[in-house]
């Protein structure tokens, strides 16, 4: 089966979260972690690879947390999973030319391909705007 790890949907939580809260102010991970119903630990090490990826930053000090990197319309459901997942691979022959020796005769392969823009690209119309209800409407 095909799906969202645990980690990305926590991930997609904390995002959310976030941008509804998006007012500059960072958030602690405490009150992020209640809110989305994730365990603290591993919120953090989410919060540390979307940090590394870009998306979010984590503020010292006084008054410190977390907070979005970009406003929520330019982060998009696309890029908080392939931060966490890694690129959309619904087959592993998709992920480099060559790797699959069967790749020029297979009848599958053009269906993988097809599966991996389509998921792709509906996860890159829908930003954490859209999904807090800021601007566009959600698909």
């Amino acid at each position: 089966m095909m799906g969202l790890t645990r980690k990305a949907e926590y991930a997609i939580r904390g995002m959310l979260f976030l941008a509804k809260q998006h007012n500059g102010n960072p958030k602690l991970l405490d009150a992020v972690a209640v809110a989305v119903d994730a365990p603290k630990p591993f919120l953090a090490k989410i919060f540390q690879d979307l940090s590394n990826k870009g998306l979010i930053k984590s503020v010292r000090g006084a008054g410190g947390g977390f907070t979005l990197v970009r406003a929520p319309e330019f982060i998009t459901l696309c890029d908080i999973v392939e931060a966490i997942e890694g690129p959309i691979m619904p087959n592993q022959c998709l992920m480099e030319e060559g790797i699959c020796s069967l790749q020029k005769a297979c009848t599958v392969h053009p269906v993988w391909r097809r599966l991996q823009q389509v998921t792709k690209g509906i996860l890159q119309e829908v930003s954490l705007a859209s999904l807090v209800g800021w601007g566009e409407a959600a698909p």
